[in-house]
């Protein structure tokens, strides 16, 4: 059974797959060509966390493929409120075909593949972001052709994005460059699987504090000048560590 927790748990060919296939989907849709391939199914969408595009591109994503999605926010189940991961996975199992789950923890998205027994995809953690990635990646492939090879520049924060496009641009056999302030580097258990996943394929990390050095000519150009969630409260000190890098 697959899941996609993580971009570093799929090999090169399954995303090579992914995004085929996500290309004929585009192209069937803007042709209008049915294509009901998950008719009968039901996915079942758990949202610890909002979001606009997550859930619309999830839900409509269902419609046109022939299924169903379910929106369940933390007021509609009781996970986290009496009922663990482990009953939570084992009660949805045996209703759904597969879970989406946008939250907080990579451990819990982990967790409900280990106990439940349907595919489980990870719609973002605040450690990684797969399916935002794999959007990029068929993005960058329309635009710029064959993925192995090509230069991806991210400045920003070491969020879920980097570590997302860290794993998905090392599979892919790319040149990744990512420039973070001090106070916001990428996970080093990341950097460090990463690295792995590109000694494997062919690609190049790299991970400076100076994108004005290491940066250059590199395209695709992703920036994210500071998390999207950040309170008010502390935009004022991020911003200031961000300056080095605009």
């Amino acid at each position: 059974m697959k899941h996609l927790l993580s971009l570093h748990d799929w090999s090169p060919e399954d995303i090579e797959k992914a995004l085929t296939l996500a290309a004929k989907l585009k192209k069937e849709q803007k042709e209008g060509i049915p294509h009901p391939l998950l008719k009968g199914k039901t996915l079942g969408m758990i949202f610890s966390k909002s979001s606009t595009r997550t859930r619309v591109s999830f839900e409509v994503g269902m419609y046109q493929l022939g299924g169903h999605a379910l929106f369940l926010s933390s007021n509609d189940i009781q996970l986290g409120r009496g009922e663990t991961i482990h009953d939570t996975a084992k009660v949805l199992s045996r209703y759904l075909d597969g879970i989406m789950i946008r939250t907080y923890r990579q451990d819990d998205v982990e967790a409900l593949a280990e106990f439940g027994s349907i595919p489980i995809i990870n719609g973002l953690t605040d450690l990684l972001h797969p399916c935002q990635v794999l959007a990029d990646l068929l993005t960058i492939k329309e635009h710029c052709g064959a993925l192995k090879g090509k230069k991806l520049a991210y400045v920003g924060d070491g969020n879920n994005m980097a570590h997302s496009l860290l794993f998905g641009g090392a599979k892919c056999g790319m040149e990744v460059a990512v420039a973070t302030p001090a106070a916001y580097k990428c996970d080093e258990e990341v950097v460090k699987k990463a690295i792995e996943d590109a000694k494997a394929t062919g690609a190049k990390i790299v991970i400076t504090e100076d994108p004005k050095k290491r940066l250059k000519m590199q395209m695709p150009f992703i920036q994210t000048p500071g998390s999207a969630w950040v309170r008010r409260t502390k935009r004022q000190k991020r911003s200031r560590r961000f300056r080095p890098i605009r």
